[in-house]
Parts: structure tokens; sequence; C-alpha cells
């Protein structure tokens, strides 16, 4: 049910079970806004046994310029933190919120604080940046 109604939402293409497993969901992130929108990400949504008693762990897995996502890939998510996950939060609104964070970056969201010193201190550089590393390392939108 969650992953039919993720798999109907605009903001991600081809979600689908990864290797067969429901507790892992892959697919690619579309970006609304600059400097991402030029390109499409591929993400993992790993759902712990517990869930949802416990929340997703968002992973992206194309690399991306920008203050909230580490080199691993892991997202400063707020939440899906224990201290703010809800069991009643569904897969779609962690896609959802991951999504709105990647169109908008928050300097206080941060596991890059370079790339975010350099979003507030040199926003002009930071958009060059990741519009170059969103044009080398980001797949193909679809059609």
């Amino acid at each position: 049910q969650e992953l039919e109604e993720a798999r109907r939402w605009e903001g991600a293409r081809d979600v689908r079970p990864l290797d067969g497993n429901v507790r892992r969901w892959g697919g690619i992130l579309l970006p609304n806004n600059p400097p991402y929108n030029t390109g499409a990400f591929r993400f993992e949504l790993t759902f712990s046994p517990n869930h949802p008693l416990e929340p997703p762990r968002a992973t992206l897995h194309t690399p991306i310029y920008h203050p909230s996502v580490d080199p691993e890939g892991r997202v400063c998510q707020p939440l899906t933190t224990h201290a703010h996950w809800e069991p009643t939060t569904r897969a779609i609104q962690v896609l959802q919120d991951l999504l709105l964070q990647l169109d908008s970056p928050d300097p206080r969201r941060v596991l890059r604080p370079d790339v975010a010193r350099e979003l507030q201190e040199r926003p002009e550089e930071f958009r060059r940046r990741a519009e170059e590393h969103t044009r080398l390392h980001a797949e193909p939108r679809p059609d």
C-alpha cells in the first residue's frame, strides 16, 4: 500500500523493492529547483524490522554537493531521527521531506560544514559547484 503510494508520487520514479526485499526500496528523486533540477538522484529507503516503530533510513547513491548529505550519501533528515519519528509517518512523507530538503538546502541541517559555510557566505560559488557536480554525477532525468 505505501509502496504503491510512493510509485504514484510525481517526485520520484522507478520506486521498487531492491533485490525483492520489501524492507529496501530504491528509486530516483527528481528535484524541482536549481542547482539540482537538471539531474535525477538515486536513493535507497531502508526499513528496520521494527518499522513503523523505528524510522527508515534514507541514503542517496548519486553523489550530490549538498550541506545535508555526506560523501557516503547519509542524509541529515530530522524527520527520521528517533526524537522526531512518529509511527504514523508514511514512507511517502519521508521521501517528500527528502526531496524538499534537496530543493531547499538548509545550512542548519549540516553533515558537511564546509559546504554549509559556502552556501551561507558565498552562495554563487555554492550554486556553481553544485550545478557542476550535478552535471558530472546525476543521472539523466526521465521523460
